[in-house]
C-alpha cells in the first residue's frame, strides 16, 4: 500500500467530523436554495450520524439566501448590507436544515460564533462545553459565523477558516470542506489545462500555497487560498482535512471509506498530544490547585484522571472558568496543568466536597469535575 493510500485508509477511523459546505454548493447562481443538494447533504450526514459518527456542519449561504429573500439584485457591497442579508438568510437557511434533517430523524442546533471563541479562553471554554453537550445529546450542530454582529468577520474565507476553528474547539478527527473546487491542483486548471489534481499533501510548503488561486464564486467568499489557510490551521492542530467537490455524489461517505476523492492534507501530529502540549507549554498559568495525597497518586497513574472537588486541598491565586492552572501536590511538586471548570472563588467554597454537593453550595453546577482528564496534561 502506498503512503497516500495508507493515509486515506486511516480516515475510516475518524469519529468526530466537521463538514463545511460552501454557498455555491447549496445555492444556485441566482441565490435560491438548491434543495436537491441540501437534501443529499443532510441524508449523507444523517446516515453517518446513525452509524455512530459525531457530525458537525459548518454552513455558508446565509448572505446568499438573504439576498434572494430580500429581492436584491446582488450581494450588498457594504458590511451593514451584508449583515442585514445574513440576519434574514440565517433564519431561512436554519429552518430549511431543521426541516430536512428532521425528515431523516435528526435534531439540529444553530450555533453562531466568531473568532473571539479562539482568542478568549472563557468564551472558548463555553463554546466547547456547548458543542460537547450537543454531541453528547446526539444533536448535529449547524455552525456559522455570527455575521450580524461581527464587524470584521465577513471577509474572504471566513467559513473555510471557521471550519478549522470549530474542529479545534471540539477536538475533531477530520474536516471535510465541500465546495465548487475539486481539490488542490498543481496550477489553476482554468488557465492551465494540463494541471493535475493533487491527491495528498504531506506538508503545506510555499510552493503549495503559491499554487492556490484567488477568491471563489460570486456567491461564496472563499477560494483555494483560504482553504489552504484552513488546512494549515487544521493540520497544525493535529487534524486531517480534505477538500472535495460538493457536487460529487456521496462525497462524505466515500472520503470516510478511504476513496481518493479531492485533496487530503495530512497531519503528522496526534491531536491529543498537540492540544496537551499547548496546555503544558503554550498557555499562561493563571493560578494553582493543591491536591491531596490520594488525588496526587491517581494523577501519577498512567493516563491520569479527572480532578474532583473532593481531591482539592487548597486554591492558590485568582482565576476564572476556562483558565489554565497548575496542579501541585502538598510538597509543592507540579504534577499537571489543565483547564479549570470553576473560578478560584467558587473552587475555594467547594474544595474537599463531593461533586453531588456542588449545586447546594454554589447554587449551580457547571460540571462534576474541577478539571476533566481530557483537559489535563500530566507533567510527571
Amino acid at each position: 500500500m502506498n503512503e497516500g493510500k495508507a493515509y486515506r485508509e486511516a480516515l475510516r477511523k475518524a469519529k468526530r467530523i466537521v463538514v463545511k459546505v460552501g454557498s455555491s454548493t447549496i445555492t444556485y447562481a441566482n441565490g435560491k436554495r438548491n434543495f436537491s443538494q441540501i437534501d443529499r447533504l443532510a441524508r449523507e450526514i444523517s446516515d453517518l450520524q446513525n452509524q455512530g459518527k459525531e457530525m458537525i456542519l459548518v454552513s455558508s449561504g446565509a448572505v446568499a439566501v438573504g439576498v434572494d429573500r430580500l429581492g436584491l439584485p446582488a450581494k450588498p457591497a457594504t458590511i451593514p448590507g451584508k449583515q442585514a442579508a445574513a440576519a434574514v438568510g440565517q433564519g431561512v437557511l436554519m429552518h430549511t436544515y431543521e426541516k430536512i434533517f428532521a425528515d431523516y430523524g435528526q435534531i439540529v442546533a444553530q450555533v453562531l460564533i466568531t473568532r473571539m471563541e479562539a482568542i478568549d479562553r472563557h468564551r472558548y471554554t463555553n463554546s466547547r462545553n456547548t458543542f460537547m453537550e450537543l454531541i453528547k445529546q446526539g444533536v448535529i450542530p449547524v455552525v456559522n459565523e455570527n455575521d450580524v454582529v461581527a464587524l470584521d468577520e465577513l471577509k474572504i474565507g471566513d467559513n473555510d477558516n471557521m471550519s478549522a476553528l470549530v474542529a479545534g474547539i471540539v477536538d475533531a478527527d477530520l474536516v471535510i470542506i465541500l465546495s465548487d473546487i475539486d481539490g488542490l491542483y498543481t496550477a489553476n486548471p482554468a488557465t492551465h489545462p494540463d494541471a493535475k489534481l493533487v491527491s495528498t499533501v504531506l506538508e503545506i510548503t510555499p510552493e503549495v500555497e503559491a499554487s492556490a488561486g484567488g477568491v471563489g464564486s460570486a456567491r461564496g467568499t472563499g477560494g483555494m487560498a483560504t482553504k489552504i489557510q484552513a488546512a494549515k490551521a487544521a493540520t497544525n492542530s493535529g487534524i486531517q482535512l480534505v477538500i472535495a467537490s460538493g457536487t460529487e455524489k456521496n462525497a462524505i461517505p466515500r472520503i470516510l471509506q478511504g476513496e481518493e476523492l479531492g485533496t487530503l492534507f495530512v497531519s503528522r501530529e496526534n491531536r491529543l498530544q498537540f492540544r496537551k502540549r499547548w496546555l503544558a507549554f503554550g498557555a499562561q498559568i493563571q493560578g494553582s490547585i493543591v491536591v491531596d495525597d490520594g488525588c496526587a497518586k491517581a494523577i501519577r497513574k498512567a493516563g491520569g484522571c479527572s480532578i474532583l472537588p473532593a481531591g482539592v486541598y487548597e486554591v492558590v491565586g485568582s482565576f476564572q472558568t476556562g483558565s489554565t492552572v497548575s496542579v501541585i501536590d502538598k510538597e509543592g511538586h507540579e504534577l499537571a496543568r489543565g483547564l479549570v471548570h470553576y473560578t478560584s472563588e467558587e473552587l475555594a467554597k467547594i474544595k474537599g466536597c463531593k461533586s453531588g454537593d456542588i449545586a447546594n453550595i454554589l447554587g449551580h453546577k457547571n460540571y462534576d469535575e474541577v478539571i476533566h482528564r481530557d483537559d489535563l496534561v500530566i507533567l510527571q
